[in-house]
Order: C-alpha cells, then sequence, then structure tokens
C-alpha cells in the first residue's frame, strides 16, 4: 500500500480518530442538537395545534354570536310585533270609548231635548187655555171659573191629540 501513496499506520490512526470524533460528536453534539430539534418541532406541532383549537373556538364563539344576535332580532320584532298591537287595542279602546261617550252624549241630549220639548207644550197649553179663557170671558164679557176652563181644555186637548 505503500505503493499507492497509502500510510497504514496513519490510515488507521485517522479511522479511530475520525470514529472516536464520531462517537463523540454523536454523544456530545449531535444528541443534544437533535433532542433540542425535536422539542422545538414538539413546541411547534403545539403552538399549531393550539392556533387549530383557538380558531375553531373562535368560530364556535363567532356562531354563537351570531345565532345570539339572530335571537335578540326576534325578540325585537316580537317586541315591535306586541307594542303595535298595543297601539291598536289602546287606539281601539279609545275610539269605542269616544264612541260610547258619543252615544251617551246624544242620548242625554235627546231626553233633554224630550223634556225641553214636553216643557214647551205644557206651557203652549197653558198660554192656549189662558187665551181661550180670556177670549171667552171677553166675548161672554164676565169673568168664567178658570179652573173649570181649564179642565175643559185640557179635556178638549187630549181628545185632539188622541186623534192626531
Amino acid at each position: 500500500m505503500e505503493g499507492l501513496g497509502i500510510n497504514l499506520p496513519g490510515l488507521i490512526s485517522q479511522i479511530v480518530n475520525f470514529t472516536l470524533l464520531l462517537i463523540l460528536l454523536r454523544l456530545v453534539a449531535y444528541k443534544p442538537v437533535i433532542n433540542m430539534l425535536d422539542r422545538r418541532a414538539a413546541r411547534i406541532r403545539e403552538s399549531v395545534e393550539q392556533a387549530e383549537q383557538i380558531q375553531r373556538e373562535s368560530a364556535r364563539v363567532k356562531e354563537e354570536f351570531a345565532a345570539e344576535i339572530e335571537r335578540a332580532r326576534q325578540e325585537g320584532q316580537q317586541i315591535i310585533a306586541q307594542a303595535s298591537q298595543i297601539a291598536e287595542r289602546v287606539r281601539q279602546d279609545g275610539l269605542e270609548q269616544a264612541r260610547r261617550e258619543a252615544e251617551a252624549f246624544l242620548a242625554e241630549a235627546r231626553a233633554q231635548i224630550e223634556q225641553e220639548r214636553a216643557k214647551a207644550a205644557a206651557e203652549l197649553r197653558s198660554q192656549v187655555a189662558d187665551l181661550v179663557v180670556l177670549a171667552a170671558g171677553k166675548v161672554l164679557a164676565r169673568q168664567l171659573d178658570r179652573n173649570a176652563h181649564y179642565a175643559l181644555i185640557d179635556e178638549v186637548l187630549a181628545d185632539k191629540s188622541k186623534l192626531s
């Protein structure tokens, strides 16, 4: 091997040195570097899993929030519908009360008109009776018994109203 330019004791010492260096590097540098890389890869995996978990949680919260907003919107619409119904009921009640008051006012006015008409008719009878008694007294030129004549006139007017 000398002819090839290879020194056998140097080659063996280099192989031994290289093997020792590999063992030493494996014990001192390679395993700790691999362990450090494995730990780092594990931390990265954990971080990615946490990010995915946070993303899933965020999507779930977003869906819950959207559902809550939808429920609140529906409740708001129900409240508006109820308020509209109440307003309509109040309006109808107000109209009904106004109608009842108007009917009561009309009934009262009719009763008052009837009373006034009856009073006017009684006054008219009295005045007619007074005029008849006065006219008859002047015609006869003497004073007539007023009470008897009033009774007679009332009887005649009653008979006349029965005929009407």
